[in-house]
């Protein structure tokens, strides 16, 4: 009978396997679609009404397997600059060095540190946030919506809405305590265009 050499079975196995686990890799790596993204916060206006404004992403990218989340990943860039409350002038206020100070600190950065699942759809991303400087921890309930290719075929999508809360003065913007409230409210619509070669390895992830 025919004996394989146990060096020979292992490099055999290897040739099939890897393969396969590269194939898997790759097939987790996405891109945000900066067009139709967005992320809207909202904060108390003296207390009369709490006014929203938008942001717009400028990158970021996103490892994740509709089927397994325990591998989830991502990373992104809001633009600072582009904060739009509804004003020319109102967005220059806000963009001041006691407020947001856009020209020293123009992007918050956000990065995840791990994926809790609840259900099919719904789970917990565990991250830290980067805004004025300073680095929290912050957490967004998010649902995972679908993974799909567009009506035209062009792209391979995978949409999310999220939300997360967050106290201004933990990242050190603390002007007009008197007239802008302390908690600010953020809801995120996430779309991310499939694209093997957007997120990192395992190894690369931070």
């Amino acid at each position: 009978m025919f004996r394989m050499r146990p060096t020979r079975w292992l490099w055999c196995l290897a040739a099939t396997v890897l393969p396969l686990a590269s194939a898997h890799a790759a097939a987790e790596g996405w891109r945000y679609d900066t067009v139709h993204s967005q992320v809207v916060f909202s904060i108390s206006h003296n207390g009369y009404s709490r006014p929203f404004g938008q942001l717009h992403i400028a990158r970021g990218w996103l490892r994740f397997d509709p089927g397994d989340w325990s591998t989830a990943a991502t990373e992104l860039d809001l633009d600072l600059a582009s904060v739009d409350m509804g004003d020319a002038d109102w967005n220059k206020a806000v963009c001041k060095p006691a407020l947001l100070d856009c020209a020293n600190h123009r992007y918050a950065h956000f990065r995840s540190t791990g994926v809790e699942r609840k259900d099919e759809h719904h789970g917990v991303l565990h991250g830290e946030l980067t805004l004025h400087g300073v680095t929290r921890p912050l957490d967004l309930s998010f649902t995972f919506n679908r993974a799909a290719r567009t009506i035209y075929e062009r792209h391979e999508v995978a949409g999310f809405s999220a939300t997360a809360s967050l106290d201004r003065n933990n990242f050190g913007i603390t002007a007009d305590s008197n007239s802008i409230g302390a908690n600010v409210s953020v809801w995120l619509e996430l779309e991310a265009i499939r694209d093997d070669h957007a997120a990192p390895s395992d190894k690369e992830t931070p």
